[in-house]
């Protein structure tokens, strides 16, 4: 987990251009997986913690560590880009890397990139991404992700 926020921090001091804002930081409790494939026994609900830092309305760093659909331990270090918003909800995708799928490079560390829709609005927001599935490695899912922020200034 240390080497986890040490990625977040670094990925936060690369891109960051103000001094650090706690408004703009979300948590998040994981995820809820609604799998394409309900056939296999997958685990939609995939408990962790993960930290957002929102740098501007297009651009926000993530990082994270949450219980993968195939019940293990998977962690996360990515970048929202949401470039479009409509009807106040952003659109873009996230990029970033993963790793704890057995199935998907031995469990290894792979690179993703995910559609991404994000509403935000005071304390709460919801992330909702759509996992498309890669051959037998990685099932398709769509995503939801429920953050909050506790200082909205």
């Amino acid at each position: 987990m240390k080497r986890l926020a040490c990625l977040f921090c670094a990925s936060m001091a690369l891109t960051a251009h103000a001094e650090f804002d706690v408004s703009r930081l979300w948590v998040n409790a994981g995820f809820y997986s609604a799998h394409f494939d309900t056939e296999k026994g997958l685990r939609n609900a995939n408990p962790g913690v993960g930290l957002e830092y929102r740098f501007d309305p297009t651009w926000s760093a993530t990082a994270g560590r949450f219980r993968n659909s195939n019940n293990a331990d998977s962690n996360y270090v990515g970048v929202y880009v949401q470039p479009w918003t409509y009807a106040g909800v952003k659109l873009g995708a996230v990029a970033g890397v993963f790793n704890g799928y057995p199935n998907a490079y031995n469990g290894g560390w792979f690179p993703a990139v995910i559609p991404t829709a994000t509403l935000e609005s005071g304390h709460w927001g919801l992330n909702v991404a759509l996992v498309p599935p890669f051959k037998d490695r990685l099932y398709g899912a769509v995503s939801f992700q429920l953050k909050y922020r506790f200082r909205t200034d």
